[in-house]
């Protein structure tokens, strides 16, 4: 369960779960960097590439690749929630999230997703990476889920990091308030690694679950913050077959960049291991089509760069 603590003005605060550290990062920002995966996300997009950080408790994962069929833990289990027979494993209903089936798996079949930590904690595994961080031009990587979610917590992780005079990046889906973002979070981050999926309102709220007013809002006022010498703002936009890359989409996307006077956008490739990390943790990827399952080829990513280049994007 997280852990909470009270605001000033009385209301509850959930501290977050961290699900990865993961170190040597050469693909969340400049430099070698240490990422922190955050557990939870306002958006539920139907192509998440972390699944395991949609939702902000903990979970239990069943990689059927690794489990050697001892069945140690289907005797051990006190709900008699996992079984052969299950089309995931375990039955999640029953599930009490003991995880004494976690501690008895000899593979690591079986893993708890989501660990409660402190500030310190987590600044306490980082700093052994200084040395990387100063020697490449790295620093750490807030990502997740959605960091902003737990705006406090990051703000004093961010500050803490920043202390210790490490560079500290922020991959956001743009869903946050803008004034408690500026107040508390903004001015301990380096870069911001802004997210922009899809323009169409009423596509977005289907494929992400929210709308993208607030989103599109909150990018135009942190790139004209960028713009007048403020923290870096790098758009970037993931590529989904069939859905987020289509030609109307990426155009639409373009064009409001440009129009916001952005400079750069990164283009994101698909990556179909996540529909492995859904059925992992028990579910199927709702509204993904099986265009989803591939990569994008060359010849396709090409046309892609070209639509971004025609608006000098790239």
């Amino acid at each position: 369960m997280n852990r909470t603590e009270q605001s000033p003005n009385g209301t509850e605060k959930k501290e977050p779960l961290i699900f990865e550290i993961k170190g040597n990062s050469l693909d969340d920002g400049p430099g070698i960097r240490t990422v922190v995966f955050f557990k939870g996300c306002p958006l539920s997009c139907a192509w998440c590439h972390n699944p395991e950080s949609k939702r902000r408790e903990r979970e239990l994962s069943f990689d059927k690749k690794k489990c050697v069929a001892c069945d140690a833990c289907i005797a051990l289990c006190p709900a008699k929630a996992l079984a052969r027979e299950n089309p995931f494993f375990i039955n999640r209903e029953r599930c009490t999230l003991c995880l004494d089936c976690v501690g008895i798996c000899p593979s690591g079949a079986l893993s708890a997703v989501g660990t409660a930590m402190t500030v310190d904690e987590i600044v306490r595994i980082v700093e052994k990476d200084i040395p990387f961080f100063k020697n490449s031009g790295g620093g750490v990587t807030l990502s997740g889920g959605e960091p902003t979610l737990f705006m406090d917590f990051t703000a004093r992780l961010a500050a803490e990091l920043r202390g210790k005079g490490v560079s500290v990046l922020l991959e956001t889906c743009g869903l946050f308030n803008y004034d408690a973002f500026m107040d508390r979070l903004y001015p301990n981050l380096d870069m911001i690694y802004f997210d922009i999926k899809i323009i169409d309102g009423d596509a977005h709220r289907r494929f992400c679950g929210q709308p993208n007013g607030v989103i599109l809002d909150n990018f135009k006022k942190l790139n004209r913050a960028f713009q007048d010498g403020g923290v870096t703002v790098l758009p970037r936009v993931p590529l989904i077959p069939g859905l987020t890359a289509t030609e109307e989409n990426l155009s639409a996307i373009a064009a409001f960049l440009r129009e916001q006077g952005a400079m750069k956008a990164a283009l994101l490739q698909n990556n179909p291991l996540w529909f492995e990390k859904n059925e992992m943790l028990g579910r199927t990827a709702g509204g993904a089509g099986d265009d989803m399952r591939s990569w994008i080829g060359r010849d396709r990513m090409g046309l892609i760069r070209s639509i971004f280049s025609d608006f000098d994007l790239l």
